[in-house]
């Protein structure tokens, strides 16, 4: 690794934190301009666009930036590992983009979801601007240039926000929302081939290299990265594909809205995910299981620690704080809500154990894991949707959330690495315990939603840090460890 961990982690955090405040900030406004139903359509439709990525998408742009990392002894590697990942995303989306507009054509979409003609013609559109927007984010990632590819991130978020909504506004509902993720992904598309040209041949892109170049072993990841991609995607997807089928376009609304709450959870081992895929590829390729179970525990226990935080907060001051921010019409959102955070909080920690997982480049165990868990997921959900709606969708969901924890373990410590070790766990409970009974009845107490909003997250914050170093579910080392490595300009004792 070239750099900082920790810098690297710094770039990502600050672009994914940017990002969550667009979406905190629009989110309200979205829902309100869209409506339940127009939102739940909303909904679907990037749900569908996500799925189909999947295929197109997901073994290029994972691919790119785990091999292009790699230090390998044979001249021209990256330039030529580029260029086979820009000819492979070309034919793949365009082939995709092509086949869901003969999709359309048959008036298949007409049959089975209503007049979306526009909105699926926009959807291929987006399936080959995404993929070259990903494919150059990807790489430069690969570089470990974050700071470029996370800026990038954080103005395609702009770009898609302020022009969908604008378009939204202007009477164009949810195909001005999907003209928005047009140009935004296409302007940052753009930009990131220009950054990346600057750094890899053009010419690789049509060069074809010798024999020697190792097209098998790519090719045998991509298919099967896809495949364990697809699997993922349907944790995500899955429940609202159903609600939208069996239940109607309203309830759908309301629960992508408690989904989105629950999955503001995941921003840090989001930007976590996205880090150690490239990161760890290397200490594979060294054989430093220790260094990996060291990192991957750490991790783990800092993860728990932080998302059990954000969760009794949110559990604590839901029904407060829903009302206010998606309007009066969303409080049918706040049981599922609530149904979904531990297995959110579950999933969080398994994010990060997957990404050092996959770096290994043995995605086999990483397979069955997602699998078992894609399985009881796709299961509950068809056995609790149709008898209790959104209810059952959060029940089930949760479930399959909680239990990609407990799979991704396993296939872990089949990888030769524990991401468990040392990870204090009742330490941990005693201290989410303190703070939750601290946080709950003080959010009780407090008369006013917005002072309960400004007081209780401050004060459950403070509790959290206090009990989590008495405790020793944090040792005082360990936190100046991380103070110490925050590039802020903190004051010194004098």
């Amino acid at each position: 690794m070239g750099r900082s961990l920790f810098a690297g982690f710094l770039s990502i955090f600050g672009a994914k934190m940017t990002t969550s405040v667009v979406s905190i900030v629009s989110l309200p406004v979205i829902v309100r301009v869209l409506g339940p139903a127009g939102y739940g359509d909303y909904a679907f439709l990037l749900s569908t666009l996500t799925l189909l990525l999947v295929v197109v998408s997901s073994g290029v742009t994972e691919g790119v930036q785990k091999f292009a990392a790699e230090n390998r002894d044979r001249e021209g590697w990256t330039a030529d590992v580029v260029g086979f990942y820009a000819r492979l995303a070309a034919v793949l989306a365009m082939a995709g983009a092509v086949g869901l507009a003969a999709v359309v054509e048959t008036g298949a979409v007409t049959r089975f979801f209503g007049d979306y003609r526009l909105e699926f013609y926009l959807l291929a559109l987006l399936l080959v601007l995404i993929q070259f927007k990903q494919l150059a984010r990807r790489v430069l990632l690969a570089f470990e240039l974050e700071r470029y590819s996370e800026s990038l991130r954080v103005v395609n978020k702009l770009l898609t926000v302020g022009l969908g909504l604008g378009l939204a506004i202007s009477g164009l509902g949810v195909v001005g929302m999907l003209l928005g993720m047009a140009v935004g992904n296409a302007t940052v598309a753009l930009v990131g081939a220009a950054l990346v040209v600057r750094r890899v041949p053009l010419a690789s892109v049509v060069r074809v290299p010798d024999g020697s170049f190792p097209r098998r072993q790519l090719l045998t990841f991509n298919a099967m990265n896809v495949a364990l991609v697809l699997l993922t995607m349907s944790l995500y997807h899955v429940d609202v594909l159903m609600l939208r089928t069996l239940v109607g376009s309203e309830a759908t609304g309301y629960y992508k809205a408690a989904l989105a709450i629950a999955e503001y959870l995941w921003f840090v081992p989001i930007s976590l995910e996205a880090l150690l895929l490239h990161s760890t590829s290397s200490l594979w390729s060294d054989g430093a299981l220790d260094r990996i179970t060291d990192l991957s525990a750490r991790i783990s226990r800092y993860t728990v620690l932080f998302v059990g935080l954000l969760a009794v907060g949110i559990a604590a001051l839901a029904e407060r704080f829903v009302p206010l921010y998606f309007g009066a019409d969303y409080v049918p959102m706040v049981g599922p809500l609530l149904w979904l955070l531990p297995g959110t909080v579950g999933f969080a920690v398994a994010r990060p154990i997957l990404a050092i997982s996959r770096a290994n480049g043995d995605l086999r165990p990483v397979i069955v894991a997602t699998g078992a868990a894609a399985a009881i997921n796709l299961g509950l959900n068809a056995a609790l949707i149709p008898r209790y709606g959104i209810a059952g969708a959060a029940a089930a969901t949760s479930v399959g959330y909680a239990s990609m924890l407990a799979f991704h373990t396993v296939s872990a410590r089949r990888l030769g690495f524990d991401p468990m070790a040392g990870l204090r766990p009742l330490r941990m409970a005693a201290t989410c315990a303190v703070t939750a009974a601290v946080v709950f009845p003080l959010a009780a107490t407090l008369q006013g939603d917005l002072v309960a909003l400004a007081v209780v997250p401050p004060v459950g914050l403070c509790v959290h840090v206090a009990v989590a170093l008495a405790t020793g579910a944090v040792d005082r080392g360990e936190a100046e460890q991380l103070l110490s490595s925050v590039p802020l300009p903190l004051p010194t004792a004098s």
